[in-house]
């Protein structure tokens, strides 16, 4: 890490069929703040992977991008994000993962529209996990 082409902001391994994933600061030279501009969180980006539940019907899911918890709106009784039947679009958050007192936002990867929401408001989540399904839209 000595090596990196300037301050890290963030690294993700994993072993089970290998990923790497380091994040660097803006190229100026000095740290940016952990959050987006006007206190929100930094984005998180999330891959899709195919659905192997009956309720997507062979669409894709959204996963949670670390193990927290995971919330459906940015503050406690605020409007959720997303519900059921609502279309997405690449980049738009889908959720929030809390993470050691770091709110994550969770961005989809790919438009559609939520077909199932596969967990609760609040409920810890694992690193991978299906938090939702999308259908194509």
């Amino acid at each position: 890490m000595a090596e990196t082409a300037g301050p890290l902001r963030r690294v993700h391994l994993r072993s089970g069929d290998t990923m790497l994933e380091i994040e660097w600061h803006g190229g100026t030279g000095s740290p940016e703040p952990v959050g987006a501009p006007g206190g929100r969180p930094a984005a998180t980006a999330v891959r899709t992977v195919p659905s192997t539940g009956s309720a997507a019907g062979g669409g894709r899911v959204v996963v949670a991008p670390m193990v927290g918890t995971y919330y459906r709106a940015g503050e406690p009784g605020g409007t959720p994000y997303v519900e059921v039947g609502d279309k997405v679009e690449p980049g738009q958050v889908v959720g929030i993962v809390e993470a050691m007192k770091l709110m994550n936002e969770v961005v989809a990867a790919e438009s559609g529209r939520v077909a199932e929401l596969l967990v609760r408001d609040g409920e810890p989540v694992e690193f991978g996990q299906p938090l939702m399904a999308l259908m194509p839209a």
